[in-house]
């Protein structure tokens, strides 16, 4: 029920973007950290005026289990008039989260490891400050997850901030 909602939810946010209008991206391309969920390496370059493709990874530890990740976003932005520098985007993707349990913390439990691949959406805002080499972004990825041990289903957490730095 989780995956049918998702994935009208994202097909109803792909009616409403805007196909007119000039050029939207200030920048080319920009490379940085995303401050989110996991702590992740992004680079994002734009492949014409309005679409964009973002990929990143990631890591993310706890007390018996750590995962990697990997991603790619394509990202459509528009413009908001009002405040330069300033545009929207929603877009969607894929990625795949590679596990590794150390199952002491579980007394009858071995150590194993798994995969998992998600799809993606993406709805965020995009800035790019006037006079300085620095792109901010923040959004929200929520993510249908199969294939793995325990992550399959909806996840709703996933989206962070990102501090990029613009490359010439």
């Amino acid at each position: 029920m989780k995956a049918k909602l998702f994935i009208i939810f994202s097909l109803v946010c792909f009616l409403f973007i805007s196909k007119a209008g000039a050029q939207v991206q200030d920048y080319k391309s920009a490379i940085g950290l995303r401050f989110g969920y996991p702590l992740s390496i992004s680079y994002k370059t734009f492949i014409n005026d309005k679409a964009a493709i973002e990929g990143y990874a990631g890591f993310r530890s706890y007390s018996y289990y750590s995962w990697f990740n990997i991603g790619v976003l394509y990202q459509h932005h528009s413009k908001i008039s009002s405040v330069e520098g300033l545009a929207w985007y929603i877009g969607g993707g894929a990625n795949a989260f590679f596990w590794s349990y150390d199952d002491t913390f579980y007394p009858n439990a071995s150590d194993y490891s798994s995969t998992s691949f998600g799809i993606s959406g993406c709805i965020g805002l995009d800035y790019k400050f006037k006079n300085i080499p620095l792109n901010l972004s923040v959004d929200w990825i929520p993510t249908v997850s199969f294939g793995g041990e325990y992550l399959n289903g909806f996840g709703a957490s996933y989206g962070g901030l990102s501090a990029r730095y613009i490359l010439k």
